[in-house]
């Protein structure tokens, strides 16, 4: 696809049967063999990045309940949906991209489109997250805790055990 045009990021983000028109003409037939069989491929990886991001951020969410970070911990009750969401909407996206390959028409460019914009802001947002979490979890454990802190952290470790 590449040696023969647009990538595929610039056909998911075509925003219009136009362009996709456009970009699959450039391709030829060997392009769209290889979108269609990059397409299909590409929803094991859409599993695994759900999955590793959803258990990654509910892995920081914990720590950071662990820890006493409240804010860390109440963005991740929702944090742990992101990335989840994100394979969601990238199957979401291929399959209209897959329609599109197909010659389905007018309006799976348009749909793959807002599919993957809102797949991309929340890949944005798991991420972030998980460096928010990290660097939060960093800067508490350069502090040394205080005697009333320790206290409340320990509480909290058992009313969670409970």
């Amino acid at each position: 696809m590449q040696a023969n045009g647009p990538g595929m990021v610039p056909f998911e983000l075509s925003a219009g049967e136009a362009r996709a028109d456009e970009i699959l003409a450039e391709w030829g037939e060997d392009g769209r063999d290889a979108a269609r069989e990059q397409l299909w491929i590409d929803y094991g990886f859409m599993l695994a990045y759900g999955t590793f991001l959803g258990l990654a951020a509910a892995a920081i969410r914990d720590l950071c309940r662990r820890r006493n970070l409240q804010r860390l911990t109440r963005i991740g009750d929702r944090a742990i949906w992101f990335g989840p969401l994100a394979a969601a909407f990238d199957a979401l996206e291929n399959a209209c991209l897959l329609l599109t390959v197909g010659g389905s028409g007018r309006p799976f460019p348009t749909l793959a489109t807002t599919f993957a914009v809102v797949k991309f802001a929340l890949l944005a947002a798991a991420i972030a997250y998980l460096l928010a979490g990290a660097v939060g979890l960093a800067s508490r454990a350069a502090r040394p805790p205080q005697p009333d802190q320790e206290a409340k952290v320990r509480d909290a470790a058992r009313a969670e055990r409970r």
